[in-house]
């Protein structure tokens, strides 16, 4: 049987799940070719660690090559074009043609879409902006901090409602409690409003607990530099001292260019395959959009949450489907929409939910009560994702040891 060529391109939570799972399950006559253009993988959700300066750089971040199998070829250039009739991807080094193509490019940032935001904002969404950040919120002295939703959607549903809580711990730490203010600003109703009622409920508890001001139905339209001054459409201006935003959202560009992408810029896949309307390529992670069911009011109706938690049971379901095909036996899974979340608080604490989000008829959220046990769950995992690949299985049975079954911690390495 002749060797197949399997096409990655992300290097992301996604992309690095499907080019292990698929080289575990392949024998070597077939290739995994992983293209990412950043040679440095960063861990997303220890930016808020960062942020608040209880990590470092270097304590988030390694080499994409330390975090693959052997075996995998990791090519550090950037896809610029896909050509899906010919089965064909150009980077910026050479071209690639394909058997299978999974596309695992996450979302782009925009914070140019709306007036003055660059301008303004610090950001946590990035690992520059993360540390940026660091460094603002320990020379701060005093005022309005906003932290403000964008616009929809944005990955990771729970961080702009994490940074608000460890934004108003920083400041309390370092003795500003009755000199700061912290503000959440959001377009939406309540916070996680896929994940329902009660969660939104719980979260705005948890919210303020920490002091936190929650400001739901502001949805801004741009950003006075000169006044320091925030617009909402249909609401009154917000003076602020220090601004943090989640920046506008889109696809990637290369899925736009190609022609997989929607009118909203995002690629829709078939919910239990991940599969796009083109034979053998695939997408997966935040680049998608997949409905569930409900609304979360009677024009918008429900998608799933962009979130690394997501992107890891995909890339999981589509390597051992194309693994599948390719070898001509195993197994055949579907994505069951199962996913959860640890929710941090400041103080060691952190929240935890856990849902599945294709029951019928919407999401069906279970809650966990605030306690250490969830943030001790978050470092666990966090340390069993950035060790390097050949030590994986005994950081795993390090965290197990330590409670990480009850906590959350993946078992697949």
């Amino acid at each position: 049987m002749a060797g197949k060529m399997i096409v990655i391109l992300g290097g992301g939570v996604g992309g690095l799940v499907a080019a292990n799972e698929l080289r575990h399950r392949l024998p070597h006559t077939h290739r995994v070719v992983l293209v990412e253009k950043n040679p440095r993988h960063a861990f997303a959700p220890s930016f808020l660690w960062l942020m608040t300066g209880d990590r470092s750089l270097d304590q988030i971040t390694r080499d994409v090559g330390t975090l693959t199998r052997p075996g995998v070829e990791v090519i550090l250039a950037e896809a610029q074009a896909l050509d899906l009739t010919q089965r064909r991807v150009e980077t910026s080094s050479q071209a690639w043609t394909y058997d299978y193509l999974i596309l695992a490019l996450g979302a782009e940032l925009a914070p140019e879409a709306i007036p003055g935001l660059a301008e303004a904002a610090h950001t946590f969404y990035t690992l520059d902006g993360a540390a940026k950040l660091r460094d603002k919120l320990q020379e701060f002295e005093g005022g309005r901090v906003a932290i403000v939703v964008s616009s929809l959607p944005y990955k990771c549903p729970g961080a702009p409602h994490e940074a608000a809580m460890l934004v108003a711990d920083t400041l309390r730490r370092r003795g500003l409690r009755d000199r700061a203010e912290v503000h959440l600003f959001t377009p939406e109703p309540q916070p996680m409003p896929v994940a329902g009622p009660a969660l939104g409920e719980a979260a705005q508890q948890m919210l303020a607990r920490q002091g936190v001001q929650f400001h739901p139905l502001y949805k801004l339209s741009k950003v006075d530099v000169a006044t320091r001054e925030l617009v909402f459409e249909g609401r009154t201006s917000f003076r602020y001292d220090l601004l943090v935003a989640i920046p506008p959202h889109r696809g990637p560009r290369l899925a736009r260019e190609a022609g997989l992408a929607n009118e909203l810029g995002w690629v829709p896949v078939e919910r239990e395959t991940l599969q796009t309307r083109h034979e053998n390529v695939f997408a997966l992670g935040d680049m998608t959009t997949i409905p569930v069911p409900g609304r979360w009011k009677p024009d918008v109706p429900l998608v799933l949450p962009k979130a690394g938690v997501f992107a890891h049971a995909q890339a999981e379901v589509v390597a051992r489907r194309i693994a599948a095909e390719v070898v001509g036996s195993g197994t055949w899974p579907v994505f069951p929409g199962l996913g959860y979340c640890m929710l941090e608080a400041g103080e060691s604490l952190a929240g935890f939910a856990y849902g599945d989000f294709f029951a019928e008829p919407s999401p069906k959220i279970e809650l966990r009560r605030l306690g250490s046990a969830w943030h001790a769950g978050k470092v666990l995992f966090e340390q069993w994702w950035l060790a390097p690949y050949g030590s994986k299985r005994e950081a795993l049975r390090l965290a197990l040891r330590l409670g990480g079954r009850t906590l959350g911690v993946p078992a697949v390495v």
